[in-house]
């Protein structure tokens, strides 16, 4: 199956999808110290994740990814493809090419104060790619509440709670059915909820 990972810029795909890459067995741990090392070199650490997905010396450098980067990982059922998708404006055209690819959609959303804010609004990326992702036919979707390790307090049930409501509401207009859309909440950076369930978000019974 295809999987193309979308969201509003620096709602935290790269690095998602980095680690989930990471902690399946995708990545060698020598590649990721090695990304670790340039990524502090450059006083970027926090993107030691993104940068297994972000190879293009550019994206580097501006921290933003532009091509579609494609890995692949094995799950017992699937064999699976991620499509990471550029979340900047002007990159939109490589972001269809990816979209229309899929047959499923990750929908990360930066959960922090002003984070979600920005990608709901109405020039916001997490509504943009969500109506392209549904125009194009990519009718399965979850939705990942990201960066609950920065939300006030941390790992905010209340915070969570209000996102998945806002996110519902504004899915149900697409033409998605919320009912069929599962929301989790993690934290790319810190691995929580990614593949076992995390202690920090044990209110999280989904």
């Amino acid at each position: 199956i295809n999987i193309v990972v979308i969201g509003h810029v620096d709602s935290g795909k790269s690095t998602t999808t980095g680690h989930l890459i990471y902690k399946l067995g995708g990545i060698d741990k020598r590649v990721i110290e090695r990304f670790e090392k340039e990524a502090a070199e450059m006083n970027k650490r926090s993107f030691k994740y993104a940068w297994v997905l972000d190879k293009l010396k550019a994206e580097r450098e501006r921290g933003i990814t532009i091509d579609i980067a494609l890995w692949k990982f094995e799950t017992t059922k699937y064999y699976c493809t991620v499509i990471d998708a550029p979340g900047h404006r002007d990159f939109i055209k490589n972001m269809i090419t990816g979209t229309s690819q899929a047959d499923c959609a990750v929908l990360i959303i930066d959960s922090t104060t002003g984070g979600f804010e920005a990608g709901i609004s109405k020039d916001g990326q997490t509504r943009e790619h969500a109506l392209l992702a549904f125009t194009l036919g990519v009718k399965q979707m979850i939705c990942c509440c990201n960066k609950m390790d920065a939300t006030t307090p941390k790992y905010s049930k209340a915070r969570y709670d209000e996102i998945v409501k806002e996110v519902s509401s504004y899915l149900k207009k697409v033409g998605y059915n919320p009912e069929k859309i599962p929301f989790v909440p993690i934290s790319g950076f810190e691995g929580d909820n990614m593949i076992e369930r995390s202690s920090n978000l044990d209110w999280y019974k989904g």
